[in-house]
């Protein structure tokens, strides 16, 4: 398979996607690129450790506090963060680990790959969507 259709794949077969360090300052592409992406269809589960309530959706401290199936755990954190929520992202099952632009990790891709997850790194999940004609793209 090519990586356009690999990444195709990736949204078709995608219900959920778990968002670490998502915002609710809605200034911030960790706030933007989620409702975005909540916008065309899928359900945004965002894991801050500040709790409280992102995107209308009630957040949560860690990946391992979220009580239903993670399809995809988009990363909006520092690159050293990555292996850590690789690790965090394997032990709840999820099958895809994207990090954002500007954010990669050999290590936690190495780490992703071990537990048979799809790893992207270094593009917008938002944008990827729009550049493949899924959707009209972010704001």
């Amino acid at each position: 398979m090519t990586l356009e259709q690999d990444l195709r794949a990736i949204y078709e077969d995608t219900q959920t996607i778990a968002v670490v360090g998502a915002s609710p300052d809605p200034s911030k592409p960790s706030h933007t690129r989620p409702r975005y992406l909540q916008s065309q269809g899928y359900h945004i589960i965002p894991v801050t450790p500040r709790g409280g309530e992102v995107l209308g959706e009630p957040a949560y401290a860690s990946l391992s506090d979220v009580d239903v199936p993670i399809d995809v755990v988009n990363v909006f954190r520092p690159p050293d963060e990555v292996p850590d929520i690789a690790r965090q992202a394997a032990a709840v099952g999820a099958k895809v680990l994207w990090t954002q632009t500007g954010i990669e990790s050999d290590e936690g891709a190495q780490i992703a790959r071990a537990a048979g997850m799809a790893v992207v790194m270094g593009r917008c999940m938002a944008q990827t969507h729009a550049d493949l004609g899924l959707g009209p793209g972010p704001d």
